[in-house]
């Protein structure tokens, strides 16, 4: 694919849960995380972590409308994936298969929020204990309410930036 972004640039107020995603000839709505963007981001906080993360790979629920137009590598979701949100665990921030024994996040969600999941490369080189997991860039609610630290859009606009996306894409959170 050509023409592909490689810069994303998610623009917020300190404490805002609400930003605008811009990039080239793209201007829009996004949510953040209930904490705001933060500096420091800890797991639990809330928080969206400020800083440029790289987007690794888009997860979908083939079920449900199936892979979209992306130039990134891209893995269809099923009912027994996982990601692991337990600091103590050795599997912390990583992908996991269900049942699993530690703190987890079900992949497969019914509340469509999932259904296209992009994998940010945020505390994934090294991993971290404790400094956040689970961070996505993901569909949001209808009402955009805040998240648990993921950036989120809806899913006409999710799907209109991901077919301008490839592995050189970075998404810079930044404070206006």
């Amino acid at each position: 694919m050509s023409g592909l972004l490689t810069l994303i640039r998610v623009l917020a107020s300190p404490g805002a849960r609400q930003g605008r995603l811009e990039a080239e000839g793209l201007s829009l709505k996004c949510t953040l995380g209930k904490g705001g963007p933060v500096p420091d981001k800890q797991e639990g906080d809330g928080g969206t972590p400020l800083g440029d993360w790289p987007l690794r790979k888009l997860h979908y629920r083939a079920d449900r409308g199936g892979a979209p137009l992306t130039g990134l590598p891209s893995l269809a979701i099923d009912r027994l994936d996982g990601w692991c949100d337990d600091p103590a665990d050795p599997a912390y921030n990583r992908p996991v298969r269900l049942p699993y024994p530690a703190s987890h996040e079900t992949m497969w969600r019914e509340d469509g929020l999932y259904d296209l999941v992009v994998e940010l490369g945020y505390n994934d080189d090294p991993v971290v204990p404790g400094k956040g997991s689970a961070i996505f860039l993901h569909i949001a609610r209808p009402d955009y309410a805040p998240t648990e630290g993921c950036v989120a859009l809806s899913e006409p606009d999710l799907r209109r930036l991901l077919a301008r996306c490839g592995p050189q894409t970075l998404l810079r959170v930044e404070l206006i």
